[in-house]
């Protein structure tokens, strides 16, 4: 029955995800929001709801592995699976900007949190706590990128598209009324808090069951659930043509993870964090960097890059189980 709860609570999980995100993207559009914006920000923190909320429930718990395990994971399953598929969907053409300052700033998050949880690490003990104080400063990064994303979205006007786009779009958003949107909104939003909690109970008992430690539940079951909002919504988009919007998702997702998860649930509850995740934080630093290589060899991320990035999470998975 354990299992069936696990199921129900990733249903519930990326169906919430689902109406939240495109509730909060209509109400954007209503508004008068720019695109780039709804992407980078309410796609980014809709696909991270479920990691955040997951992550909370954790904290709360006391399974500070799970909450590190969880981002972490998910990180590396975002920039390795999530981007390899949808790269072998639609080769990405990468923008300058998005190749020289977001990919850096996701690399920048990356150390952060390592030099953050691996503190204690250095001077040789076993364990490391994320404390209250590093929530804030992970925060406060938070605000750092929020702050550079609404300067970016300010160089392009919602004006830069055609007519019968705009035009279109209007329309759209026009034809959905507010009780409407509000109503699925908070559906979705209800569908993700539950789903979180019984994913982390279920998870919990599997892992007790099964001999599995806090941080492999975190980094395969719990991460591949919590980034399947991801895979779905960069696929779909690599499948409609918005390549830059799946791009766009999966880098702001994990800034996401680490900054606004991380920080808000170390925040809520100190996270203690075990030795031996340090080796999946140095994993999600080497796959940024390597996206980092791939965007910036001719601005442009081939099938064949794609491939390579899957692999590198097949391997991993592999070495993860064994490891156990």
């Amino acid at each position: 029955m354990t299992y069936v709860w696990l199921v129900a609570g990733f249903v519930l999980l990326i169906k919430g995800a689902d109406w939240f995100v495109d509730s909060a993207s209509t109400i954007a559009k209503k508004l008068s929001i720019s695109p780039i914006i709804i992407g980078l920000t309410i796609i980014a923190f809709g696909t991270s709801a479920p990691e955040a909320v997951v992550s909370i429930i954790a904290a709360l718990e006391g399974n500070g592995d799970m909450v590190a395990g969880n981002v972490v994971g998910s990180n590396i399953i975002n920039i390795t699976l999530v981007l390899g598929l949808t790269v072998i969907v639609a080769p990405i053409a990468v923008e300058r900007e998005v190749a020289d300052r977001d990919t850096i700033f996701a690399l920048g998050a990356s150390v952060l949190m390592l030099l953050l949880v691996g503190e204690r690490w250095y001077s040789g003990a076993e364990d490391s706590i994320i404390s209250r104080v590093d929530g804030t400063i992970l925060l406060i990064g938070l605000g750092v990128y929020m702050y550079y994303i609404f300067k970016k979205a300010k160089r392009a006007k919602v004006s830069t598209l055609d007519d019968e786009v705009r035009l279109k779009v209007a329309d759209e958003a026009r034809s959905a009324g507010w009780a409407k949107l509000i109503i699925v909104l908070m559906i979705g939003l209800a569908g993700i808090v539950l789903g979180g909690e019984l994913v982390v109970s279920s998870a919990s008992e599997i892992a007790v069951a099964l001999g599995m430690s806090q941080a492999l539940v975190g980094l395969t079951i719990v991460a591949l659930g919590t980034s399947l909002p991801e895979l779905v919504t960069s696929v779909m988009a690599a499948f409609k043509g918005e390549t830059q919007m799946a791009l766009g998702n999966m880098i702001g997702s994990n800034i996401l993870n680490i900054l606004f998860v991380t920080g808000l649930a170390s925040v809520i509850m100190p996270l203690a964090v075990s030795r031996i995740i340090i080796f999946d934080m140095v994993l999600v630093i080497l796959a940024t960097l390597m996206l980092f290589i791939f965007a910036k060899t001719e601005h442009h991320l081939r099938r064949s890059e794609g491939v390579v990035l899957v692999l590198f999470y097949l391997v991993y998975l592999v070495f993860i189980i064994w490891r156990g």
